[in-house]
């Protein structure tokens, strides 16, 4: 098939749309889609200035996701003395499969020329997640462990290099997920909790603190944590996938061996299947959601927020006594 905008041999066809491709085209269309969720969503602020830059900390796994978030991220503000880019890697312990994703992030933060930072959780926990795997004390997928791990990290890191934003590259297909999730768990708040911390627009120039166009408008950037955005977010994962290929990126596209989210999984099944036969379907799905979303974070922001304190054992911002962080670590190491 032909690309429907120069005649050139086309290397994608969009179901959803209707369109193929030639890879220059399909190249700038996933660009352009990052690029306006970044100004739809308010990222770079009007008061930010050389004198003043916006650092945004990204979270680089090395696989095609983040690796395509931070390329177009570096060609949008690579010029741009109002933004300053800081990547950060976190080596989770698992053999054979996070060194080959470093390998590949190094490559791409020296190409680039960006900050590339690395923590890992043998030096922050004292534990790996091979043997976390294994030792499992409180009988949960290992994915459950290792993403309060990585949120407190992601968390940490981006408070110690005082970051203003935190950046992941959750692509369309995640977020569709999560958003089934949520609706078939029946919970509403988590959807609430879902749209202020990471869906809806940041408050924008005007004096009310909404958005310009109308777009509904996260919580405040005041709150205990470093607001996160998903710039990705409009972008299916096998578009990212492909992107990462035509432009050659260093990008390690294997999947994690101790991934055992089922559930998600057959969510992400349902979800290949209904696009397949009704192509569009993430798309309305993300639509729909995030109003309904907003909605219902309004309606628990007049309720009052949590209350937050510090934990004690780490000091982080938590609502329990000891955060759930800590509780897992302290667990994993009493099963020593």
């Amino acid at each position: 098939m032909d690309c429907d905008k120069c005649g050139d041999e086309a290397v994608m066809h969009a179901a959803y749309s209707g369109l193929h491709m030639c890879a220059d085209h399909f190249c700038r269309s996933v660009e352009t889609r990052l690029r306006r969720r970044v100004r739809e969503d308010n990222l770079l602020p009007d008061d930010a200035s050389p004198d003043d830059p916006e650092t945004w900390l990204i979270g680089l796994s090395g696989g095609k996701d983040s690796v395509v978030l931070t390329q177009i991220l570096h060609d949008t503000f690579a010029e741009d003395p109002r933004v300053e880019l800081v990547a950060l890697t976190i080596h989770e312990g698992i053999e054979g499969y996070r060194d080959e994703s470093l390998a590949a992030c190094l490559d791409l933060t020296d190409d680039l020329d960006v900050r590339h930072e690395l923590v890992t959780y043998e030096e922050e926990f004292d534990l790996r997640m091979d043997d976390v795997a294994v030792e499992d004390p409180m009988d949960m997928a290992p994915c459950a462990y290792c993403g309060v791990f990585r949120r407190d990290l992601l968390s940490k890191y981006a408070d110690e290099y005082d970051a203003d934003k935190l950046l992941t590259g959750h692509n369309l297909d995640d977020e569709a997920q999560t958003a089934l999730m949520n609706f078939f768990e029946g919970d509403v708040e988590q959807m609430a909790k879902h749209f202020d911390a990471s869906l809806g627009a940041f408050p924008g120039a005007d004096d009310d603190g909404g958005d310009r166009d109308g777009t509904p408008v996260r919580v405040s950037t005041d709150g205990p944590f470093v607001p996160r955005a998903k710039p990705l977010r409009d972008v299916p994962e096998k578009e990212v996938a492909l992107y990462a290929q035509l432009q050659g990126l260093p990008a390690h596209i294997t999947e994690c061996p101790h991934a055992s989210e089922a559930y998600r999984g057959e969510i992400q099944q349902l979800l290949f299947d209904m696009e397949e036969n009704h192509p569009g379907v993430r798309h309305s799905i993300m639509a729909g959601y995030e109003d309904l979303a907003a909605m219902a974070a309004r309606a628990y922001r007049d309720g009052g927020g949590p209350e937050y304190g510090e934990c004690e054992r780490c000091g982080a911002t938590t609502t329990r006594a000891v955060c759930r962080k800590c509780s897992l670590v302290e667990a994993v190491q009493a099963a020593d």
